[in-house]
């Protein structure tokens, strides 16, 4: 199926970051914007793919090498990328592990670190990056959520628990940082055929299984999820926030 993808103007030398960007949906989100024309920062604990993905595009992006469970680690790198970048228009809160877990075998450490993984440095970034924003005028800042939970899908509670509590994150901070101009949505991917989804989840009985309950025949690819964030970080969707964004094919 022949695609043919908008280009957004609005976009054109504006500076994103972007958390987990070096692989999978993160990687594709770096390279949309940058194919629009954008400064983009992004933050990952892979050394190796970051130098990867930064030589594929050429130089055109700048990367930090952190672990975004170390919320002043998470500060640094930003700061580093806002010194050689400048403030932040735009935040995507991409980065999550979703990693299957039997709820019999959860741990109170377990939990807390799939929180911090998941959730935590959402809150952090955007505390962060923030008050730069508000002194530019305003900004677009985009966290990642899951269909995991809206479709009631089993193991892997930890993880669910802490995308269902990213709603409530953009709900909240879209209501205090409207004032600003800021706005804050959530987008929902569904079952999204990353690399690492097809090596380790996806067999020919669960794609089978989860194209039943699509609405859409096709899988997705990664790509859908990173044109939903362009026309969010877009004047386009000036008027968009405190909301969900569906990228699942109407899965159910």
């Amino acid at each position: 199926m022949s695609q043919k993808f908008a280009n957004f103007p609005s976009l054109k030398e504006k500076t994103v970051f972007v958390t987990g960007g070096a692989s999978g949906i993160g990687a594709e989100i770096v390279s949309a914007f940058v194919a629009q024309g954008a400064k983009v920062g992004f933050l990952d604990l892979d050394t190796s793919a970051s130098q990867n993905l930064s030589d594929t595009l050429g130089g055109n992006v700048q990367f930090e090498v952190c672990d975004l469970c170390n919320i002043t680690a998470l500060k640094n790198a930003m700061d580093q990328l806002t010194e050689r970048l400048g403030t932040a228009d735009i935040l995507v809160n991409n980065a999550a592990n979703d990693d299957r877990h039997d709820w019999q075998n959860v741990t109170p450490e377990y939990w807390d670190e799939r929180l911090s993984t998941n959730l935590r440095h959402q809150f952090f970034a955007i505390q962060h990056v923030a008050p730069g924003m508000i002194k530019t005028g305003g900004g677009s800042i985009i966290n990642i959520g899951s269909n995991s939970w809206w479709e009631a899908g089993g193991g892997l509670p930890a993880y669910a628990t802490a995308k269902s509590a990213v709603h409530g994150l953009t709900r909240a901070m879209a209501r205090d940082l409207g004032e600003h101009r800021i706005r804050v949505n959530t987008v929902v991917p569904g079952w999204i055929m990353t690399e690492r989804q097809k090596n380790l989840w996806a067999t020919p009985e669960t794609l089978e299984a989860h194209r039943k309950r699509q609405c859409l025949p096709d899988l997705i690819d990664p790509i859908y999820v990173a044109r939903m964030i362009l026309f969010l970080a877009s004047d386009d969707a000036s008027m968009c926030t405190a909301n969900n964004y569906m990228v699942e094919a109407g899965s159910i």
